[in-house]
């Protein structure tokens, strides 16, 4: 159980550090639905950073959990394992970002953005040093330096915001008083391109702030090393691939599902602002990895790992219940991050909640393949999964547009989830609470299926559409859940008796 209070204790340096800074990034998405032209310029922005984000595991090609293995071996130096790690990511990184800017312009043509080649260069570039600060970032998480890290990554955020309040709310406002102040570079017309500019910023500087970091141990290349790490974490790759294409897929392809692709831009544009308001499911399943794969390496020499994991898991869902009942239940008022023309598109956030509850289940449970270095079943799982995925996406979103995307998502995930399981339990089988953890499933549909009816009530046969009213409602719902979570498995007068006896 210490061990799980430790990993408690990482998840929220991770996660505070994770929310507070995505929230600060949440307030960046009023400022591009409120000031950029139309819904369409937002969907290049979703379009490019889901290209990003794929380019990004690419980059890294599972060097990370690699570095992670061979670090917690014992059979290698952990300096040559770190340094071998940073001097192949390194030269592919750069080898990435010389090929794709000489080669901007028939990219950006192919794309669609032909108008605009610096926008894939910037990018191609701030992928590159993403993929290279990688591996310091998950070497203080080795060392189990979660402020350090948590630190960066906000350094990092912070300037992002800066830059982009700078260049699209202060310069517009300088052109006004003092063009003369700002007109030498900027330009009004260059829009949607600042946000690419405030991310390359904000990408150089962390990463000089990370050389400390990267310059901590020797410089020692080990090749024989290099082949090994290679051999198990390029099946990683093609995990990481297929299950980032999983995530991201819908949006590198929506716009193509549309005869109109000004159309499937707007239509991306309101999907992903959307997608937006569901973060706070993704902050707490990526702050929970950052703490959680160091820990399964870790732990998983003792004797009582099995339980952990059971312990783990279980904890996890009972928080993912509790962030979907909450953000539901305040939707109401949440809609307002986003401009009103965006909120059609809010159907889509059970659905989407749900698919990053899936997503979070199915990684938790991946580490039966990891710790066996049977890293070619996730491989497998993923590719299945990609698959549907893009099957369902082609065949929905022409039918239902974003609903189709986000339904796909859900399926997908469910059955990588549940085949992950089954596999899972083959080569590492654990007990877990499905009891304990139904119920609380149970309670939360339940709960959830009060709050609509109610609304649904009040509206229909009292004629009352009070958001106020709602959350009044939805409060006392979600008091109804704390409270059997407080009552059976966190058990605040006992945990304080404990303490006052210590």
């Amino acid at each position: 159980m210490n061990e799980v209070k430790s990993l408690a204790k990482d998840t929220a340096i991770y996660g505070i550090s994770s929310i507070l800074g995505k929230f600060l990034n949440w307030c960046l998405v009023p400022l591009y639905t409120y000031l950029l032209t139309s819904s369409a310029d937002y969907g290049i922005v979703t379009n490019l950073y889901a290209w990003t984000a794929l380019l990004l595991v690419i980059l890294t090609y599972g060097m990370e959990t690699g570095l992670f293995r061979f670090l917690n071996k014992g059979e290698d130096n952990p300096d040559t394992v770190y340094s071998t790690t940073l001097t192949s990511v390194f030269s592919t990184s750069m080898f990435f970002a010389v090929l794709v800017s000489v080669f901007s312009g028939p990219i950006a043509n192919a794309m669609g953005y032909g108008a605009h080649p610096e926008f894939i260069a910037m990018l191609a570039i701030v992928v590159a040093m993403d993929a290279f600060d990688s591996i310091p970032f998950a070497y203080l998480r080795y060392q189990k330096r979660p402020v350090a890290f948590a630190s960066l990554k906000l350094f990092m955020i912070f300037v992002n915001i800066v830059m982009n309040i700078f260049f699209l709310l202060g310069c517009p406002a300088i052109m006004k008083w003092n063009p003369a102040l700002v007109d030498w570079f900027y330009n009004p017309d260059y829009g949607v391109g600042y946000v690419f500019v405030a991310n390359f910023i904000s990408t150089t500087c962390v990463t000089l702030a990370l050389l400390p970091t990267v310059f901590q141990v020797k410089p020692k290349f080990d090749g024989e090393l290099l082949k090994r790490m290679l051999a198990y974490s390029l099946p990683l790759l093609l995990l990481g691939v297929v299950g980032i294409m999983n995530q991201t897929i819908d949006k590198i392809i929506f716009p193509y599902l549309y005869a109109d692709p000004q159309e499937g831009a707007a239509q991306l544009g309101i999907y992903g602002a959307c997608f937006k308001v569901a973060m706070v499911m993704m902050v707490f399943t990526q702050a929970f990895r950052y703490a959680y794969e160091p820990f399964v390496f870790a732990k998983s020499k003792d004797a009582d790992s099995k339980q952990s994991y059971a312990v783990t898991m279980k904890y996890f869902l009972i928080t993912s219940f509790l962030i979907f009942l909450g953000i539901t239940f305040y939707l109401d008022i949440l809609r307002y991050i986003i401009r009103q023309d965006y909120w059609e598109g809010l159907v889509v956030i059970p659905v989407v909640l749900m698919a990053y509850i899936f997503q979070g289940v199915y990684f938790n449970l991946s580490f039966w393949y990891k710790l066996n270095d049977k890293t070619q079943y996730g491989a497998y799982m993923s590719m299945a999964g990609c698959v549907i995925n893009v099957a369902l996406i082609v065949a929905l979103v022409p039918l239902i547009g974003y609903m189709g995307a986000a339904l796909a998502s859900l399926v997908t995930f469910f059955v990588m989830m549940v085949v992950s399981y089954v596999w899972g339990q083959k080569y590492l089988p654990i007990d877990y609470d499905f009891k304990g953890i139904g119920i609380y499933f149970a309670l939360a549909a339940a709960l959830y299926g009060l709050s609509r009816l109610s609304s649904y009530m009040l509206l229909i046969y009292c004629g009352l559409d009070n958001i106020w009213i709602n959350m009044g409602v939805n409060t006392v719902l979600l008091a109804v859940y704390v409270a059997y979570l407080l009552k059976h498995d966190l058990p605040v007068n006992a945990i304080l008796r404990r303490r006052v006896k210590n």
